[in-house]
């Protein structure tokens, strides 16, 4: 290659190098017991492009190992000192929403002006900052839908007053109709929007997705020496691994748990995680040792092997229309191992589970149905093989968040043609 050429290529490359801005108040590492979605699509972004993180460090403290930076090569971080906790009253909530947007329009109005601006939602204060630095700076935003807000807030009750609730719905409209593009986390959020009135041709669907890499750290040596310290060999594990929150329907898991623990000492239900229902979890565990057991929350990159070691894993919500379109990390994560999944949402999971063969459906609420179903499934391995199979391959052709990240990257680009 001579020197014209070699001049050439780096100009043709520093050309379609964007400045991305990316707005998004709770940002996460593979140290957090988190799903760290916005990590590895942040680092395939910032191979080629100037990324600077508009965040705070809630979670930094939350970091259980270090084995991660706290963020990926070459992403510039401006943080702001805005504390944040699940267990926050909705009062407080809306405190550190409101901090986070007047602090992202400020400093996004203050940094160098990007070329693109990706906002992303949860929670819909952060998009509209987004948006609102994006019409200062004249530069186009794209709107990532993590969960429908304000829908799911108003069905959980923490949105009292009318007013607010009107409000709030015409914020999340304007801001569909601001952005360039829209990115929902599941089929059945793109239907929400476009439903709205927003035309198909600015939404796409990018699921959550997982991360095969460190799925692929679950060999089966790692997975038989978490059984053998944990104590679990020859025990059938059911998992449910994720947020003990009001919207997971943990009352119903716990009395499933519990309905199982009462004549099958063979079979352990693993809760692994934090949250609003954890003391709840905590006295069905004191009550059942050895049949229902409470595990911290783990690192990100070692929740593969907790999946792994599982028979079946469990992804519950309650029965609310919301909560449907839903994109659940635990859904993909335990599918990238080879476990199958039983969900209780009626959307579009139930439809993907059955469709592929990769795991079954129980209605959201229904303890004794759950148990039925889980004791059917356990004594029935090669079911259950067959379903994991089936459910990896999926992971594998669809759910690659490397894919997706490149998916993310094109439709940042696209905006500035």
């Amino acid at each position: 290659m001579d020197e014209c050429t070699t001049i050439h290529l780096f100009a043709h490359s520093a050309l379609d190098a964007m400045h991305v801005a990316v707005f998004s108040q709770y940002h996460t590492n593979p140290d957090c017991p988190a799903t760290s979605r916005h990590y590895t699509l942040l680092a395939h972004l910032a191979k080629s492009h100037r990324v600077t993180l508009l965040t705070t460090p809630a979670w930094k403290g939350q970091r259980l190992t270090q084995e991660f930076a706290w963020v990926p090569e070459g992403v510039e971080i401006r943080e702001a000192a805005i504390p944040y906790e699940n267990k926050m009253g909705p009062a407080r909530r809306a405190l550190a929403f409101a901090q986070y947007a007047g602090w992202a329009v400020r400093e996004g109005l203050r940094m160098e002006k990007p070329d693109v601006i990706w906002g992303i939602s949860t929670p819909l204060t952060a998009a509209w900052a987004a948006a609102q630095v994006a019409r200062w700076r004249r530069v186009p935003w794209v709107f990532e839908v993590q969960d429908l807000w304000p829908a799911f807030p108003i069905a959980m009750g923490a949105v009292p007053t009318a007013l607010a609730r009107q409000q709030l719905y015409r914020m999340e409209k304007r801001l569909y109709q601001s952005a360039s593009h829209i990115l929902p986390l599941s089929p059945d959020m793109a239907r929400y929007v476009t439903e709205l009135g927003i035309p198909a041709g600015k939404v796409t669907t990018v699921l959550n997705g997982t991360d095969l890499e460190l799925a692929a750290r679950a060999t089966p040596e790692a997975v038989g020496m978490l059984r053998q310290t944990q104590g679990l060999v020859g025990k059938r594990v059911i998992l449910y691994a994720g947020t003990f929150g009001r919207a997971n329907d943990i009352p119903t898991l716990v009395a499933a748990a519990e309905a199982m623990a009462a004549d099958d000492s063979d079979t352990v239900w693993l809760f692994l995680g934090h949250g609003f229902y954890e003391p709840l979890v905590a006295t069905a565990a004191a009550r059942w040792p050895g049949r229902i057991r409470l595990v911290g929350g783990q690192a990100r990159h070692e929740v593969f092997a907790w999946f792994a070691l599982a028979a079946v894993s469990v992804v519950s919500f309650l029965g609310l229309p919301v909560l449907d379109a839903n994109s659940p990390a635990k859904l993909y994560d335990s599918l990238a191992v080879g476990t199958p999944v039983v969900v209780t949402n009626a959307g579009w999971t139930k439809a993907l589970v059955e469709e592929h063969t990769c795991g079954w459906h129980v209605p959201a609420g229904d303890a004794l149905a759950l148990a039925a179903h889980l004791r059917e499934l356990l004594i029935n391995p090669a079911v259950l093989n067959l379903a994991g199979a089936n459910g990896k391959a999926l992971a594998v052709e669809q759910f690659d968040r490397q894919q997706l990240a490149a998916q993310v990257q094109r439709i940042l680009k696209l905006t500035l043609k």
